[in-house]
């Protein structure tokens, strides 16, 4: 076996390891390495029964992220692209919550000549992960196990039998998941009621868990900015010149949804100002790339800000979802907002147009305004 082919098995083994001791973490709702009191302790190893229920999420996760990949690779390779096999990122520290990887990307090593090799590239790993998550989401769905199962990682809910709900909440320090499209079609007619948990609980389920991250991910690749497979799909379907008038509005508009409520407006700027100016450093930094002149970018900056200040001020419930904008940032500094040109902009067929309107359905499908909910 060739070194490099050496190199990507090695990373998808460590990653599976990684993704699984996650999973178990998750579904018991522990770390295995921190004692009682914070310490750590490595000696705290799992259970073969904790090490299968890890293995299930993995297996389920990396799955839909290896099938979406693949449809990348192999796509790229009809075509006759020179293209890299996956690299998987793992990531899992033992000592803190996290799903034991960063994802995973194959690089293209030569310039794409079409807009219908891009189109058809970019939205083949989309599609391919989500005709894997559906039937992952309605295994976990109908096979859900009975309300008393959430007792046995949370013993002190016991007490207030299947209405728990109503009082374990209200303290600080609990994450939700937030919902989106598929889900809730799911909920409310695939699965069994009286045994759907709480999305405060679904990180428990790992099955549940794992379709989960794979829709956000899928959404979260499928948003039509840049060179994101959602990019790649409505570049093909624009061309270079409408797509890239198009993609700077949109980043624009996630970036005001972003930053809603973001802004302190209960005490006198003066008490925030370090917050006030540093947010306003972060809106110059994110829309810097999107003009060649620092002043159109400034005035850009001052509209965004001023306007998420009069949504706050005139519907102070308003509220967006500040977590996007550390990807924000990504999207801007790493992965750029515009999409390279290529020599052959002939428009796309009709079929794969009616495939780039399937892609949206998917997008909105799966999408969620605010996926993750701490409090």
């Amino acid at each position: 076996m060739r070194p490099k082919i050496l190199l990507h098995v090695f990373l998808f083994l460590v990653t599976l390891t990684t993704t699984t001791l996650a999973g178990a973490e998750w579904r018991y709702g522990k770390l295995f390495f921190v004692g009682p009191d914070g310490s750590l302790d490595w000696g705290g190893f799992l259970t073969w029964q904790e090490f299968f229920a890890g293995f299930a999420f993995s297996l389920s996760f990396l799955g839909v992220l290896t099938v979406h990949e693949f449809g990348h690779y192999f796509t790229a390779r009809y075509y006759k692209i020179k293209v890299t096999l996956p690299y998987y990122i793992p990531l899992w520290l033992g000592i803190t919550s996290s799903i034991g990887t960063l994802g995973a990307f194959i690089r293209i090593k030569e310039r794409i000549f079409s807009r219908k090799e891009f189109f058809d590239v970019g939205i083949a790993g989309p599609l391919a992960g989500f005709a894997v998550a559906l039937p992952l989401l309605w295994y976990g769905f109908t096979h859900l196990p009975p309300p008393e199962y959430i007792f046995d990682i949370h013993p002190a809910y016991a007490q207030f039998g299947n209405q728990y709900e109503d009082f374990v909440y209200s303290q600080q320090g609990n994450m939700a998941l937030g919902n989106n499209l598929l889900f809730y079609l799911f909920e409310q007619f695939v699965a069994d009621p009286e045994r759907l948990p709480n999305h405060y609980e679904i990180s428990h389920y790992p099955y549940l868990f794992a379709g989960f991250l794979a829709l956000f991910f899928t959404a979260l690749n499928l948003l039509p900015i840049g060179q994101l497979d959602g990019g790649h799909i409505l570049y093909g379907l624009l061309g270079y010149e409408r797509f890239n008038r198009l993609s700077p509005i949109l980043f624009t508009a996630f970036i005001f949804y972003a930053g809603l409520g973001f802004i302190p407006l209960d005490t006198s700027p003066t008490d925030y100002w370090w917050w006030w100016g540093g947010y306003a450093l972060y809106l110059m930094i994110v829309f810097r790339p999107l003009f060649p002149e620092a002043a159109r970018s400034l005035m850009l900056v001052v509209a965004v800000f001023s306007a998420q200040i009069c949504c706050q001020y005139f519907w102070p419930g308003i509220k967006g979802y500040n977590g996007w904008l550390v990807f924000g940032l990504i999207l801007a500094r790493m992965m750029g907002i515009f999409h390279p040109p290529c020599p052959d902009e002939r428009p796309l067929d009709q079929k794969r147009k009616v495939l780039g309107w399937i892609a949206l359905v998917v997008f909105i499908l799966c999408f969620s305004p605010a996926p993750f909910i701490f409090e």
